[in-house]
């Protein structure tokens, strides 16, 4: 790859609950932090920002760059370790029969670097507990999740 050129991950999950769910799951932070950070806050408005807390060192916010309701929710880091200070990942949603089909995507990696490589397995996992929270109301515990 050139200079120009960045890594990518893309991840495909179908969920079988309506898509007002599944987007209520993604975007808000009451129900984020049932399957990805411990702490999160913001709103899913359009230019607001989002604070997703880890642990202390790994206290990170991003900025809502698209928002559509039931269709898509993007969000471009702003503060972050260096490997994800680049990247933007996103939802795109579409319902189809009883399910939701969603597309997720982070992209803007500069290096498929340990970092990368560790990121892309964590978001499967993660989206796996998404389905698992939305279809069933399972929560894995914070310092269980991937």
């Amino acid at each position: 790859m050139n200079a120009k050129e960045h890594y990518s991950i893309f991840h495909d999950i179908t969920i079988s609950a309506g898509i007002d769910k599944v987007f209520e799951a993604i975007t808000r932070p009451e129900h984020l932090v049932n399957w990805w950070p411990k702490k999160c806050k913001g709103n899913p408005n359009l230019n607001a920002e989002y604070n997703f807390y880890f642990t202390p060192a790994y206290d990170w916010y991003g900025t809502v760059v698209k928002l559509e309701k039931n269709k898509s929710f993007h969000i471009k880091m702003t503060k972050s370790d260096e490997d994800w200070e680049s990247t933007s990942f996103g939802f795109d949603l579409e319902e189809k029969n009883n399910f939701v089909q969603v597309n997720f995507w982070h992209v803007g990696w500069r290096e498929c670097n340990a970092n990368f490589r560790r990121s892309s397995f964590c978001w499967a996992m993660l989206l796996n507990g998404l389905k698992n929270y939305v279809e069933k109301g399972k929560i894995v515990p914070f310092e269980e999740r991937e």
